[in-house]
Order: structure tokens, then sequence, then C-alpha cells
């Protein structure tokens, strides 16, 4: 494993994100309560030999450190196509001790998340999962917490929920890997102060997570943005990776297509960088088109391991416009409309830290 940690230092905004989750670190009045009432008791109570505190000493005591005392910490998990993220979260601007992990097989995999979060495992109130899927998250299911039909070989019907219930016994926050980053990216980082918006990430594989008036939608399933169908470009003879639709917005754009398409990954293209970027903004404009004619997002947001070729953005602006063909006309499918994310690689993590506060 590769240990890094960070700090979360982005301020909250008003936005409340799933089933209405306060923002910065959920507290518990009847807790807060007890909380000024023990410093009371202490500062107040008189032991042999103590002097009497006045209150003008009380007074003095700050209300923010006794809050900071009573803060619940969080276990947040962010499993991913090719990574996977650990950490603990504590208030909105503090994420740390966040640890990397490949994601290999299930067992290893989700072996070592457990462990990174059971070297502090008596400090938590709950934990916060978000996983790549697709993922049985219909309460009452037999498979609830499962992934079903995964392209990742090995994963499909491993419960990425069970490991974490029943090493903790804690309650535990689940949701898909992109409804996470939206969550995130909605309370605190690029789409905040937004009620509607689209997160979308490409890298291993193409997802996205929409949020409609401030929830998240949803429906059988959550829905599958990235094996919606795309129109080839000209130029391009490559037939797509996916399983299951060979050529759909997956198969042509995501980071294994475009490895299948040029030889190398995504990171390593070189020359081909700027024809690689084209195909990919030639298609996702194709979706993002789609999902502004069914959602009519205010945002969307794009993060995961394509996204970060240079370029990426301005091709998919160039695209879109195109794609749109001057239809319906708002200035706000313009510049700033596609945006990379707010909060980088925590997106996913500050996503999961919402949903442990809404189950604490």
């Amino acid at each position: 494993m590769v240990f890094q940690s960070w700090s979360f230092n982005k301020k909250p905004s008003g936005w409340e994100g799933r089933a209405h989750a306060k923002v910065g670190a959920r507290y518990s009045m009847r807790r807060s309560t007890a909380a000024i009432g023990f410093v009371f008791m202490c500062l107040t109570s008189k032991h042999p030999g103590q002097r009497d505190v006045k209150i003008s000493q009380l007074q003095s005591v700050p209300v923010v450190a006794v809050l900071r005392l009573n803060a619940q910490m969080f276990g947040i998990v962010e499993l991913g196509g090719t990574k996977s993220l650990v950490g603990f979260g504590r208030t909105a601007d503090d994420i740390t001790d966040v640890v990397r992990v490949p994601t290999t097989e299930p067992g290893e995999t989700l072996g070592l998340l457990v462990a990174h979060l059971q070297t502090r495992a008596d400090e938590l109130t709950a934990l916060g999962v978000v996983s790549f899927g697709p993922l049985e998250l219909r309460a009452g299911h037999p498979g609830f917490g499962q992934i079903t039909n995964t392209t990742k070989p090995g994963w499909s019907t491993t419960s990425v929920l069970r490991p974490f219930q029943e090493a903790f016994h804690l309650e535990v926050g689940l949701d898909t890997d992109v409804n996470g980053a939206a969550l995130g990216e909605g309370r605190w980082g690029a789409a905040q102060g937004l009620e509607n918006f689209v997160y979308l990430t490409v890298g291993t594989g193409i997802g996205g997570g929409a949020v409609s008036h401030g929830t998240l939608v949803s429906g059988l399933v959550h829905p599958e943005m990235g094996h919606v169908v795309v129109r080839a470009h000209p130029g391009d003879r490559f037939g797509g990776v996916c399983p299951y639709h060979r050529s759909c917005l997956e198969g042509m754009a995501s980071g294994p297509a475009l490895e299948a398409r040029f030889g190398v990954p995504a990171s390593n293209l070189g020359s081909d960088a700027g024809r690689a970027v084209d195909l990919v903004g030639f298609y996702l404009a194709q979706g993002i088109r789609d999902i502004v004619y069914i959602l009519s997002p205010e945002r969307v947001v794009i993060g995961g391991g394509v996204a970060k070729l240079p370029g990426f953005f301005e091709s998919i602006e160039t695209h879109l416009k195109y794609q749109l063909g001057g239809y319906p006309g708002h200035e706000e499918h313009e510049a700033g409309f596609v945006v990379a994310p707010g909060l980088g690689e925590l997106s996913g993590l500050a996503g999961a830290l919402v949903l442990a506060e809404n189950v604490a």
C-alpha cells in the first residue's frame, strides 16, 4: 500500500445533499448540551482545596472546543475500479489519514480497506462506503450491497457491504462511487449551491450520478449513463470494448477503450494524446447532449483519470457546442458548463462522509 495523508480544507455550502444531511459535522444537540453541561459541572464543582470558579471564567471556555470534543469520527471508503481510497473524517474540513489501495481481487482489496479502518476502530461512529457498480441498492433485496454484472473480473456478486458490517458492527451508508462524488461536489465542490447537476467519471469505466432538486436520482436501480448509445466518429474504426454493447459511451471513451485503441494506457499516450482527446470529446459530447435534453442540469462535473488529459475539457466544450446545434440555446451551456471536480480526488470520500453522517 502507498500511504498518503491529505487534509480536506473546503468550506461547506448550504446544499444539503441526500436525505437532507446537515452541513459540516453532524452533532447531536442532546450530546452537545450534555458536553457543555459536563464542562460547567467540572468548572463549578468544589472539591477540597479547590477555589470557587467565577462565571466569567466559565464564559471564557470556547464553545467550539466543546463541540469539537463531541464531533463524530467516520470511516470513509471509495472503492474504485483501478484504485480504492480509505480514510477518516470528523468534520467537513477534516478528511485525513487517506490510504490508496490497488483494486485487485475482492478478498485482498476489501481486507486492506477494513484493516486500515481498524487502526482507529474505537473512534468510529459510522461508516460511509461508495463503490463502483453496478451496485444493488434496493433495500430488502437479497443481494443488497452486492456488485452485480460488472465488467471487472471476479467482482460480480461480491458484497461490498458485508465485510464492513461484520468487522465493525456499525451503521454503514452505501451508494455508488459516482453518486458519492455527486454528493461531495454538491456539498463542498464544483456544484455547491446548485440544485440540479450531474457528476460523471471517465476512467476505468464511465458512469454518472445525477442530482435533481437537491436529491439523487434513482429508479429501479441507479442510472447507467456510461452505456448510452453513441455514433461513431467518421475517422474511428475502433469497435469498442464494452462486453455488453461494444460501442456504447463506455466502450468507446473509457480508459480501457483508449488503451485498446492506441496500445498504451491513457497516461502514456505521448504523440497520440491530441487524437485521443479529440475522440473522447466527440463521444462524451454526445452523452452530455443526451443528459442535457433528459435531465437539464445546471452543470456537469467530470472526474476520473481520462479527465486529466491535457485539453480534455476544451475538447468537450468544442464538440458539445456542435452536438447541441444551438438548441435550446441557453448561455449556461457554454463556457463553465462542463467543469473539473472542485475536490479533486477527494470527491468520492467526501460523499462517503455525507453518507456516514446520514446513518450515524
